[in-house]
């Protein structure tokens, strides 16, 4: 179970290492992004551990990984756009 906590804590440290890698002109600040990032990974696998029995190891980690995504996307921002100044 502590092995399994871990391992969803790694998923979202990985998560947010991607995320910050691809979308840092959309997010706010780096620590923001980790830290919700694994928030989100631990809540993910404690909803998905409680919902379902003690079982398998990957559904957790998928549960947690769902729910670390989902909290990344609501931090970010729209993209901006250019507008071209009329002719």
């Amino acid at each position: 179970m502590i092995l399994e906590t871990l391992g969803a804590a790694v998923l979202g440290l990985l998560l947010a290492w991607a995320a910050a890698g691809r979308l840092a002109h959309r997010l706010p600040a780096r620590p923001l992004i980790y830290s919700t990032a694994v928030a989100g990974a631990l809540l993910g696998d404690f909803v998905t551990r409680s919902a379902l029995d003690p079982g398998p190891t990957l559904v957790p980690l998928l549960g947690a990984f769902v729910i670390s995504a989902a909290s990344l996307s609501l931090l970010l921002r729209p993209a901006r756009v250019r507008r071209s100044a009329p002719a």
